[in-house]
């Protein structure tokens, strides 16, 4: 795993300013740093030595170095790609994974892309033509981003904090982001926080020339449910796929293990790794939080020697200003947090683990995804009657079991369902933001539900998970996380030949038997104990909720809810009415305060009087 960035065009200092960019992502890739530069472009390289130690220094070049490569990530069909290029008579300097791109792009062009088998993002600078190549892999396990400036030059980087670095950068805070991610927890790609820095899609790439930036994807995650397969079809499917995945996935010249929670994921890829090593952490706030006794029942049966972590709340709570600078942009998932100290623990023994992320999203994992099976009954009611119903209990001040039935089931599933998590409605956003315009959040997943129409319900919200929750939230916390501490993450569920196998299976054998995952989880069963694979999802459970009743931590928010930031973009009047409401007892409002806390931490890490970057 490495980092990169670049710039195009002349600059005074330009080796000082690749210097303090590359320096930026030294955790990216600790063991060598890498360099080109020529009259129109400065690029820079960090890398994390996991393939061919010795000889895989990067810039690449092909035979006449025509063509400059730097890349972040792994190709796991690298070997057959690497023979196919040696027979059309293409000559390699180096036995690593990253050469097949250079040649690869020689032979195929963009249409190299499609045939990769990996998580990648990478850029080929053209010495003839003077022009730019940047691509990103199909699912977005690896970053990208890039701005343009006025002038038509270019910046482009792992990390936006790379392009902070630049002096004609002009650093703005985007206010239209923070009305999104009130809503979604995090910021939409491919909008970011900072004015006019943009990601690059996942399964895009993007071509810039003269001044000129243009974009076009290359593949996209369609489903195409099979009714007729049989559920020993999906499991005998997912069984090989997942296995040859975990294969690949474990090529590497150096030690590889894998993180362990308690729940089927994690479970699964671990079930694989007998005589090697596992992480795992959790909390001391009870079993609910906790998840390292499961961890290790799964241990000793497979074999793996397992290190574990118990994280205290005070270390929790002071590693929050680190986490939001290595994410970015804001996220207010509180299992990022835990994803940075199991990175930590792992790192202290290994370069490389494998994850069980991406699994929800393709085998129809989370609860939200019985919803549409739950809801069946009662939305053959005339839908005027649920609306009333639902108007009714909305008015009510109080919750009650099966308020939020009679409230969802009123509405169609593009009005409820805008992804995993749903924080503040257009209502809420009006009330609490100051002078910053609420959108109705479903504006924004709309376009997604459009290209999955005629779709069974459960398929429209994994499609639209995929697209947004998994690349927003799932993967930029992986890849954050794990790089905060020079590890290298993978990822083999989100594989192409996995999904090519999960694309095809029908809703009903994904959710089906009481609970998620169905087919998934009896293909797992195959590997390990029974109730394992049954076990329902955790998914790093934390005690936020606790937490914000306790003294110290309601204070510790209670300040930043009335902090000049907070002031500045919020009526802070609003915000203590849910922090106050939740510190009572009278709702659990834990993740629309954390929301909100999140967004001013990470505020103060890049925009506050002493912002770190």
């Amino acid at each position: 795993m490495c980092g990169f960035c670049g710039f195009t065009g002349q600059l005074m200092n330009r080796e000082e300013l690749l210097k303090e960019m590359t320096k930026r992502i030294t955790h990216r890739g600790p063991d060598s740093t890498g360099v080109y530069m020529d009259d129109d472009i400065a690029m820079g390289f960090r890398r994390l030595s996991i393939i061919d130690l010795e000889a895989g220094h990067q810039p690449l070049y092909n035979e006449d170095k025509s063509l400059v490569l730097m890349f972040n990530g792994e190709i796991y069909n690298y070997r057959s790609l690497r023979a196919e290029l040696l027979e059309k008579g293409h000559v390699f300097a180096t036995e690593t994974d990253s050469e097949v791109l250079l040649h690869g792009y020689e032979e195929w062009g963009e249409e190299l892309l499609p045939r990769l088998r990996g998580m990648f993002a990478f850029v080929i600078w053209d010495t003839r033509d003077r022009s730019l190549f940047i691509a990103r892999d199909p699912f977005g396990i690896k970053p990208m981003h890039y701005t343009l400036l006025p002038d038509g030059r270019l910046i482009y980087a792992s990390e936006i904090k790379c392009i902070l670095a630049h002096p004609d950068f002009v650093r703005e805070f985007n206010e239209a982001a923070l009305d999104s991610y009130l809503s979604f927890q995090y910021s939409l790609p491919k909008e970011t926080f900072f004015k006019n820095v943009y990601c690059l899609p996942p399964a895009h790439f993007l071509r810039y020339r003269e001044g000129e930036v243009s974009e076009q994807r290359y593949w996209e995650s369609t489903f195409a449910p099979e009714e007729d397969m049989t559920l020993e079809e999906a499991v005998d499917g997912i069984d090989r796929a997942f296995t040859d995945s975990v294969e690949a996935h474990r090529i590497s010249d150096v030690e590889v293990g894998c993180f362990l929670s308690g729940g089927v994921d994690s479970s699964y890829v671990a079930s694989y790794f007998g005589g090697q090593k596992a992480f795992t952490v959790g909390f001391d706030n009870g079993q609910h939080y906790n998840e390292c006794n499961y961890a290790a029942e799964l241990a000793e049966h497979v074999g793996i020697e397992h290190y574990t972590h118990l994280i205290s709340e005070e270390e929790y709570w002071q590693s929050l200003p680190d986490v939001q600078y290595h994410l970015d942009q804001p996220l207010a998932d509180p299992a990022c947090v835990a994803l940075y100290f199991v990175s930590k623990l792992a790192a202290e023994h290994v370069k490389v683990v494998l994850s069980g992320e991406g699994a929800d999203e393709l085998f129809g994992g989370y609860r939200i995804y019985h919803e549409p099976t739950s809801l069946a009954g009662y939305q053959k009611l005339p839908r005027w009657l649920r609306k009333a119903a639902a108007a009714v209990v909305s008015a009510l001040p109080f919750d009650f079991k099966g308020k939020s039935f009679l409230i969802r089931g009123s509405r169609t599933l593009p009005e409820r369902f805008i992804g995993n998590a749903y924080m503040f409605n257009q209502k809420e956003k009006a009330r609490l933001l100051k002078d910053i315009p609420a959108t109705d959040p479903a504006a924004q997943t709309a376009a997604w539900y459009e290209r999955c129409e005629g779709q069974d319900d459960v398929t429209r919200m994994q499609y639209l998970d995929i697209n947004r929750w998994m690349v927003g939230d799932i993967l930029l916390k992986a890849d954050r996380m794990s790089m905060a501490h020079s590890l290298e993450l993978r990822v083999p569920f989100l594989d192409r030949e996995v999904f090519g196998v999960a694309r095809r299976i029908p809703a009903k054998h994904r959710i089906a038997g009481g609970t998620t995952k169905y087919a998934m989880r009896l293909a797992a069963e195959r590997h390990m104990p029974r109730e394992s694979t049954a076990r329902p999802k955790l998914g790093f459970p934390v005690p936020v909720r606790i937490w914000l009743r306790q003294e110290p931590y309601y204070n510790r928010v209670k300040a930043a809810f009335q902090s000049e930031a907070a002031r500045r973009y919020f009526n802070t009047g609003e915000l203590m009415k849910f922090l106050d409401q939740h510190y009572a007892g009278q709702k659990d409002n834990s993740r629309k305060i954390w929301t909100v806390y999140m967004f001013l931490t990470w505020y103060e890490v890049y925009f506050g009087e002493n912002a770190r970057v």
